[in-house]
């Protein structure tokens, strides 16, 4: 690859994920959550049950990060979280009924941002794209980068 396709590559990958990012965001904030929030959300519709450090290697973020977002949605009354019954040092996390009550709305949305984001394709379907940035995403994943320094890609299941 010459730098030219490398930076044209680089700057293509760059500009869509902050435009994504940004319609996520605006998408999100109607609901008073954003695009990590909603990540734990639907982990937990999937998951049930969890700890906050299972949380945190299912979504890829550090802890710390988990933290503040589970305190941040139990303020907004979408989870409730209590110490763990087995493990002291745990804290596990569920679903309260206004965040099940949420997930039909958010997951209109999060269709939504996705129906928007390929909405001007002219020529790859969206089956093949999802398929590329699947293995995109993990090619990148099996790149020697330190664990602190990027989330994990995990596909979700469908």
């Amino acid at each position: 690859m010459n730098f030219g396709q490398a930076d044209a590559l680089n700057e293509a990958i760059r500009a869509i994920g902050i435009r994504h990012r940004a319609l996520s965001v605006a998408a999100l904030a109607p609901f008073g959550i954003h695009p990590g929030h909603k990540l734990i959300l639907l982990e937990l519709e999937t998951a049930g049950l969890s700890t906050q450090a299972q949380l945190a290697a299912a979504s890829g973020y550090e802890p710390p990060t988990i933290t503040l977002s589970v305190r941040q949605l139990e303020e907004a009354g979408l989870v409730m979280r209590r110490p763990s019954s087995t493990d002291r040092r745990a804290t596990v996390v569920e679903l309260s009924e206004q965040g099940r009550a949420l997930l039909p709305k958010l997951k209109a949305v999060w269709r939504r941002v996705a129906e928007q984001t390929v909405a001007g394709l002219k020529s790859t379907p969206v089956d093949e794209l999802t398929e590329v940035l699947a293995d995109l995403a993990s090619s990148l994943s099996a790149v020697d980068v330190p664990a602190t320094d990027l989330p994990r890609y995990v596909p979700r299941k469908r």
